[in-house]
């Protein structure tokens, strides 16, 4: 059952300034160092101020315990509300979420948010990091079924959902590829950007493979990095530096049954969080000019384009095929070359290209013409966490 959005929120709040922190092998910042940075460049591009800021919502390495109360510390700030947000990728668009509800409660009218995490570092400290490939301590990574059976990490879990997704609907490798290649096309166009080579089908399909049917190319990056954003609402948007961006439309699902109960690997939590979305928005697929989905891997593009209703389910594979989320395309999808080429941050460097496309700031070779509109994903915690968030031009 989805419940009746609440249209009252929509377009009565703004994110008014972002920030990244370096991006990709920063072997000399922390994690809290990368999220401070962010923190502090998202604060000069809405022209605040730390003094100006009354909430927190932030996200670091798990092992890190109450990050939102060190980042608060680092940067002077006393909060009314604060706290570390715990759903992994879906964490980062829930941030957003909870400031638009907490300004809406009258406990706080500026609110900070941001992720940022070493993993690079973290995964490139000794030969064994590097093969654990593991971004929190082993202490923290106790299951009932681990290496020994031959289920290792997010490549295995999700290549379940890869595989029943071929099997149903005869989806190929090829078409992951395309993913693979629109998103490191739209890198290249990013000075930012960890991958700087141009990727054909053919050098996505001689990858080494990691997982079946992932090859390394399927699988988003390690990287040390961090972003963040403002939100406060749209009167206080009007006195501040930046153009706004409107918050339309948010929605939240968590398949909380697990990953492999029922279809969840196929039918994700991005079809109820997404109807929630588009609901408090007012609008429909058709409504969108681009999109930030979360790539941990090429897998999990094509299902949420289907969840989100950009084409049928078991049509993704020729939808990505077909060039859509090229620049130039139906859909310009990870216009910054997403978590498989960009940098992976958890999602939040999605929701800065969000703003940024909205705000019309590039040049002609990385601008989506046009844009009024951007939906973004997230997804995580064990895999069955999401939420979204539909954001707009102000008028």
């Amino acid at each position: 059952m989805i419940a009746e959005p609440n249209t009252a929120y929509r377009d009565k709040y703004a994110i008014v300034g972002v920030g990244t922190s370096p991006l990709g092998k920063v072997p000399h910042m922390s994690s809290l160092g990368l999220v401070e940075q962010a923190c502090v460049n998202a604060l000069d591009d809405a022209g605040l101020k730390a003094g100006d800021i009354d909430g927190l919502l932030l996200r670091g390495p798990d092992d890190i315990y109450t990050f939102h109360q060190v980042i608060g510390e680092r940067l002077g700030i006393n909060a009314n509300f604060s706290t570390t947000t715990t759903n992994g990728g879906a964490s980062q668009i829930l941030s957003v979420i909870m400031a638009a509800m907490a300004i809406e409660a009258g406990l706080c009218t500026t609110v900070l948010c941001g992720y940022g995490r070493d993993a690079w570092s973290r995964t490139h400290r000794s030969e064994q990091a590097r093969m654990r490939s593991a971004t929190r301590s082993e202490e923290m990574d106790a299951s009932e079924f681990g290496p020994e059976y031959g289920l290792y990490g997010a490549p295995a879990m999700h290549g379940f959902g890869a595989r029943r997704h071929m099997h149903e609907f005869g989806t190929t490798r090829e078409q992951f590829g395309a993913i693979a290649c629109a998103f490191r096309e739209h890198a290249l166009r990013n000075p930012e950007a960890m991958m700087k080579k141009p990727l054909t089908l053919a050098d996505y399909l001689e990858a080494r493979m990691i997982v079946e049917p992932f090859g390394l190319l399927d699988c988003s990056l390690r990287s040390d990095a961090a972003g963040a954003m403002i939100v406060t609402t749209r009167e206080r948007a009007k006195d501040l530096k930046r153009k706004p961006v409107l918050v339309k439309g948010f929605g939240t699902h968590n398949n909380l049954k697990g990953w492999f109960d029922g279809d969840n690997m196929v039918r994700t939590a991005a079809g109820p969080s997404s109807a929630r979305a588009y609901a408090m928005a007012g609008m429909g697929p058709k409504d969108i000019d681009c999109a930030q989905i979360y790539d941990c891997f090429t897998y999990m593009v094509l299902t949420q384009l289907e969840d989100y209703g950009f084409c049928a389910k078991g049509e993704g594979g020729p939808f990505v095929a077909s060039g859509a989320l090229r620049m130039g395309g139906t859909l310009p999808t990870n216009t910054s070359g997403g978590q498989l080429s960009e940098a992976h941050a958890e999602g939040v460097l999605q929701i800065v290209e969000a703003v940024r496309q909205l705000q019309g700031i590039y040049g002609p070779d990385r601008q989506v013409p046009g844009a009024e509109t951007c939906i973004v994903s997230g997804h995580g915690g064990n895999t069955v966490c999401h939420s979204t968030l539909i954001l707009g031009t102000a008028t």
